[in-house]
């Protein structure tokens, strides 16, 4: 069994602060954890060893702990798409194979200060475009709750490392959903903050007046721990708010008095079953805290979508026109003119759903339909901000589904690319409108799997969607059940009940829990109109269990899980068998995989069905020295 570690990174601070564990102990159990689970999973496509363990050495080598920062050894995982300082930043394309930045995103230095511990970086959609996480060049990371469906897109990879417990915190990138929906999918909280909130210097560009980086956590006090750290002006940065607006969120569980919007027109059709019951529930949740539920409209919302993929794709057809095979990437070359070199390079270096956005944008930005497209599309874009703003003059929040349906399976949505964008219908209104947003989990299908709950507020509200969010949490823990076979060490029977008001702000580690706590739950369950067959209420009531239970039986139990979650793994791990290595070092040969400087974190995973072998490792662990020529901007600077 691996060394445990509180599921927080409240927790894991806190304890390291204390004296209570070394940052090495926590880094070396992440990373055990990893190993173990990550060959079904497929979260990661870099893991950076030897730069964790250092970084959490030096930590350890640090008189004074309770000046670290605020999360002061704990491991974080960074969305490929975020430069990091000579480790490699592919956002998931071909066309960036090799490149290894020469800085650090501000996000990454912010990290880095507060103590964080880097172990890694996330698999991404190809340069953020898609919302399923199977258009990138490395194949596509699985839903820790089913392994045969997407965990959402396009930071799939961060969402399930966290949802999986491979870390506590990891950072994503939302433009029109890609933080929310996948923290939907996946069971965990996504927070994209109000634009201007968090720098993007460092951040791959996709659509520049929509991108921005935001956390995911276990719970809404980790997520918002981490966006602490995060926001701030950065003179690098020209879009980031340099107004002084006050961030200190208080989440305190007290929300009664405010008024949730429910904009009813726009949620009449196209939502699963299970999905409006659960968001049914969560409104009922809010009732019971004090908060006004009423109604709104949002006349321009179901305009959302068409206005999103006319903007994002123009910006995106020029902000990737710099990879040309000349400043960033690879290059194709062979004879003929420069403009047939361009064109070689990005045929190889651009994957099916970029060429496609790419023609697309190109398309809009063109003589006669500049003015017939995209500008009308601008047009609709204002008038949704002044719905919202409309809104906002009547209520304090407005809370949607973070998606219509649950995680849906892989391939499902490959050949239909229109239905694979109506699965960012209720997240894409929110960057058009430069509102923050947050995704936190509120519930189980009848298939187990999760539910988001979307809550939106005015521009720069970030700390009061957190508070709601947070005081939902407080009521409905669902961030306490983790995906089935993935057992966490340690935390089998930690923080079981809700938080109170005003307890520490550390996701809950104390194991209490009565029995009147549990009948309210219960009973919450029975109004939402869920029995005790549910799966998420039996996840529930048998962690509860564990609570009376003898200590020793709860090591068997632990053992039990371990074996489980081995077995699970070997069933998802459809790799070639590691018995001879030898034969392992010709198979990735022969898949035209190759690491200089570097060894495979496992045997070379297979393509899955309808994917492409990758061009590049999927997952490489990184020991001794960093790759060298690789080329890539020679100074800072968004990619």
């Amino acid at each position: 069994m691996s060394p445990a570690f509180p599921g927080t990174a409240a927790g894991v601070a806190r304890a390291f602060v204390a004296g209570e564990l070394r940052a090495t102990d926590v880094c070396e159990a992440a990373l055990d954890r990893i190993g173990r689970l990550d060959a079904g999973i497929r979260a990661f496509v870099t893991i950076d060893a030897d730069g964790a363990l250092a970084a959490a050495r030096a930590l350890d080598a640090r008189p004074d702990r309770a000046q670290v920062g605020p999360l002061a050894g704990v491991p974080v995982a960074v969305k490929d798409n975020i430069c990091t300082r000579g480790l490699a930043t592919t956002a998931g394309s071909a066309a960036l194979r090799g490149f290894v930045p020469p800085y650090d995103a501000t996000v990454v230095e912010r990290l880095r200060a507060a103590g964080a511990v880097i172990v890694g970086k996330t698999n991404c959609d190809e340069f953020g475009m898609g919302s399923s996480t199977e258009h990138s060049a490395c194949g596509p990371t699985t839903n820790p709750w089913d392994a045969s469906r997407t965990p959402g897109g396009s930071s799939g990879g961060s969402a399930a490392a966290v949802a999986a417990r491979l870390v506590p915190v990891a950072l994503g990138s939302d433009t029109g959903g890609s933080i929310r929906q996948p923290a939907g999918f996946c069971g965990a909280v996504g927070m994209k903050p109000t634009y201007g909130r968090v720098s993007r210097y460092g951040l791959v560009a996709f659509a520049s007046s929509l991108d921005q980086i935001g956390p995911f956590g276990l719970t809404v006090a980790d997520t918002t721990r981490v966006l602490q750290v995060l926001a701030g002006p950065d003179p690098r940065d020209a879009t980031s708010a340099r107004d002084g607006v006050p961030w200190e969120p208080v989440l305190d569980g007290r929300v009664r008095g405010l008024r949730v919007g429910i904009p009813r027109r726009w949620l009449e059709s196209g939502v699963e079953p299970d999905v409006s019951a659960r968001f049914d529930a969560a409104l009922d949740v809010f009732r019971g805290l004090g908060v006004s539920v009423v109604d709104i409209e949002l006349p321009h919302a179901r305009h959302a979508i068409a206005v999103y993929y006319l903007v994002a794709t123009a910006e995106a057809s020029s902000n990737l026109a710099r990879y040309d095979g000349v400043r960033y990437g690879g290059r194709v070359g062979g004879d003929g003119a420069l403009t047939e070199m361009y064109a070689r390079t990005r045929e190889a270096g651009f994957g099916s759903e970029v060429k496609r956005r790419v023609m697309l944008g190109t398309f809009v930005l063109g003589a006669g339909y500049y003015d017939q497209l995209y500008m009308k599309a601008l047009q609709v874009r204002t008038l949704l901000t002044r719905d919202f703003d409309a809104a906002f003059a009547r209520v304090d929040i407005i809370a949607t589904p973070t998606s219509p349906t649950t995680a849906f399976r892989l391939g499902e949505r490959l050949a239909d690319p229109l239905q694979m964008y109506l699965a960012d219908v209720f997240t894409a209104p929110a960057p058009l409108a430069g509102l923050p947003a947050v995704s936190v989990p509120c519930g189980f299908s009848t298939e187990g799997l999760p539910i988001g709950l979307q809550l939106m507020a005015p521009r720069f509200e970030d700390a009061t969607i957190l508070r709601m969010a947070d005081a939902y949490e407080r009521e409905q823990p669902w961030w306490r059940h983790s995906p089935p076979g993935l057992f966490l060490e340690g935390t089998s029977t930690a923080g079981r009940g809700r938080r109170r008001a005003g307890e520490p702000l550390d996701g809950g580690v104390d194991g209490d829990t009565d029995q009147r706590e549990r009948q309210q739950r219960q009973q919450h369950r029975e109004e939402a109109g869920h029995g005790h067959g549910d799966h998420a209420d039996d996840a529930r009531d048998d962690q509860d269990r564990q609570e009376h239970q003898p200590q020793h039986q709860l090591q068997q139990e632990a053992e039990q899980q371990e074996r489980q979650e081995d077995q699970l793994q070997q069933q998802l791990q459809q790799a070639p068998d590691q018995a001879d290595d030898q034969q392992a070092a010709k198979d990735q040969d022969a898949q035209g995989q190759h690491i200089e400087h570097g060894t495979l974190a496992s045997s070379p995973r297979p393509a899955a069905p309808g994917y492409e072998p990758c061009s590049y490792p999927v997952t490489q662990i990184l020991r001794g020295r960093r790759p060298e020529g690789s080329g890539g901007p020679s100074s800072g600077g968004a990619a």
